[in-house]
């Protein structure tokens, strides 16, 4: 995959990834997961707030948080032990960039300051691919929601899935991703995409469950 720099660009679509250091885990148990995926709802904002001290209340609902103008527009994320994935595409100038910047800036104060710790956490720089084309856009819906099926089965690329239901059966029941956003659930998390600014791929929950199913398909 290609590294930055990739010049952002307003109406054009991007995979953005990232690891920890040295592929080690970066999130650890549930507070973790939650802890970044409410930072995706909670950083795609013009506004400057200490996002990091956010949501530090259990009682507290990041998704009740007013952000205003949006600086990106996300269509799919999923979150691993050790890395994360996001498609988004840039609302204003700048967007992207300043997005990742306050995103990956909370969740390490959030980090360090539980795990008590200091230093960077993240490989690097954010990485990022242009999805240039229809054909690729369209299939990264399909892997970064099938990014969890390592944590089931690590080789199912190579070898392929056996159990299709079972698979869907763990996609369903991963909470980390926007898969269930896609199949229908109804959730707060579902606040953080906003769908109706990328292509219309999937106008029904069978078409999206058919394309998944035709991935999970390939290699058998």
């Amino acid at each position: 995959m290609s590294i930055r720099k990739v010049n952002f660009a307003k109406g054009e679509y991007y995979h953005i990834y990232n690891r920890g250091n040295g592929k080690q885990k970066i999130f650890h148990d549930k507070e973790d997961y939650l802890r970044i995926i409410n930072l995706l709802y909670t950083c795609n904002s013009t506004t400057n707030f200490k996002t990091y001290l956010l949501n530090r209340s259990k009682d507290k609902n990041p998704y009740l948080f007013e952000r205003g103008e949006q600086l990106v527009s996300i269509g799919a994320y999923a979150v691993m032990p050790n890395h994360f994935h996001l498609l988004i595409t840039e609302n204003n100038k700048g967007g992207v960039s300043r997005f990742m910047q306050k995103l990956t800036t909370a969740y390490v104060m959030y980090y360090n300051q539980k795990y008590e710790r200091t230093g960077s956490l993240f490989e690097g720089k954010f990485k990022s691919e242009h999805a240039s084309n229809d054909k690729y856009l369209k299939y990264l819906f399909s892997y970064i929601h099938l990014n969890s099926i390592k944590l089931l089965q690590k080789d199912w690329k190579e070898r392929g899935i056996k159990n299709k239901k079972l698979a869907l059966e763990y996609l369903s029941g991963y909470r980390y991703s926007s898969f269930v956003d896609y199949t229908g659930e109804v959730r707060d998390q579902g606040m953080i995409l906003n769908i109706e600014n990328f292509p219309n791929y999937f106008p029904s929950k069978k078409n999206f469950i058919k394309e998944i199913i035709e991935w999970l398909s390939y290699n058998n």
